[in-house]
């Protein structure tokens, strides 16, 4: 599985057409404790760079911002009984997966490094 991040700190990971999208390690981090995560239905088309939803922590609320475009084709249900697990393991609880419907969108996303860069850039 190769993963790409956008600069508003989602990730996705592919596999094949699939893309499974999260927040990444340091936006939970910023975060703080998430409490509550908003998430589309399944069957609901996302679209790069538009939000599908948002995540809210004990400090903050923030749109989650759509990597790549294409069809919600399940959400991670253990999120509304837990959204702590965000907090625990973000790189493994996504929090939808869809299948792409234009996978050249994922050379407009950034590798491991570019990202890291980005994050120094906040410090």
């Amino acid at each position: 599985m190769k993963i790409y991040y956008a600069p508003s700190h989602e990730y996705i990971k592919v596999d094949g057409n699939v893309g499974y999208v999260g927040i990444t390690d340091y936006a939970q981090k910023a975060l703080g404790n998430v409490v509550y995560v908003d998430m589309p239905e399944v069957g609901d088309e996302v679209e790069a760079g538009e939000d599908f939803g948002a995540i809210e922590s004990v400090k903050a609320a923030s749109d989650l911002i759509a990597p790549a475009s294409g069809e919600v084709i399940e959400v991670n249900e253990a999120l509304a009984d837990n959204p702590r697990l965000v907090n625990e393991d973000a790189m493994n609880n996504w929090i939808i997966k869809i299948q792409l419907s234009d996978p050249a969108e994922l050379d407009n996303l950034l590798d491991e490094a570019a990202y890291a860069k980005v994050c120094e850039a906040e410090h």
